[in-house]
């Protein structure tokens, strides 16, 4: 083998393992570079879900108690003095009772004298007024007008218990027939009460009044 040849392999051994230590390097970069990446990706999380808690500071050790202090004792209990306090004398209420007046009994008005009795009716009193309202031109006979019959005529009239006519006696200037027409006409209308004897006891009595007969001209 001549000497060219030698070098000419020794070149390509020395490129050849320049080539193999390019390769490793790059496989060692792309390794290292994947394995970095997967380190700082899980450090990441890790990060993020990492919970720092502190530490509570340690209790604070109570200070030494100090050295060579004297012994002081206690100062001596002195019963607190008794101070006695006169209470004011409690002022005297003076209760004034008011004297209550005696209540007057009522007094009793005296009763009302029972009402006087009524005087004893002792004639006969018309409830219809004058009987000589008792007539009208209406109740004329017709046979006096005929006859120009006129006149008084005087009525006695019997009055019962019950305060009605129970007879009738005319006389006078007048006509019979002024006279019976007028006992007729009393008779039917005219109302009485009745005259009382001493204990206020209807009876009977009598009543007298004069009717005048006069045609209307």
């Amino acid at each position: 083998m001549s000497y060219a040849q030698r070098k000419e392999i020794s070149g390509n051994r020395t490129l050849a393992i320049i080539m193999v230590l390019v390769i490793q390097f790059a496989l060692g970069y792309a390794i290292v570079t994947g394995l970095a990446y997967n380190v700082f990706k899980k450090a990441a999380e890790d990060l993020k879900t990492f919970n720092v808690e502190e530490q509570p500071p340690p209790p604070e050790k109570p200070p030494p108690p100090p050295k060579d202090m004297p012994k002081v004792p206690p100062p001596p209990m002195v019963p607190p003095s008794i101070v006695r306090i006169q209470a004011p004398t409690p002022p005297i209420q003076t209760v004034t009772t008011p004297v209550i007046p005696p209540i007057a009994p009522p007094v009793m008005a005296p009763p009302k004298p029972p009402p006087p009795p009524q005087p004893r009716q002792s004639q006969a009193r018309s409830l219809t007024g004058s009987l000589q309202g008792l007539f009208s031109t209406d109740d004329y006979p017709p046979s006096a007008l005929d006859n120009n019959e006129q006149g008084t005529v005087s009525v006695t009239l019997t009055i019962g218990p019950s305060g009605r006519v129970t007879g009738c006696s005319a006389s006078g200037s007048a006509s019979a027939t002024l006279k019976s027409t007028t006992c007729r006409i009393v008779q039917a209308r005219a109302r009485f009460s009745p005259a009382q004897d001493a204990n206020g006891n209807p009876i009977s009595s009598t009543y007298s009044q004069n009717i005048t007969w006069r045609i209307a001209e």
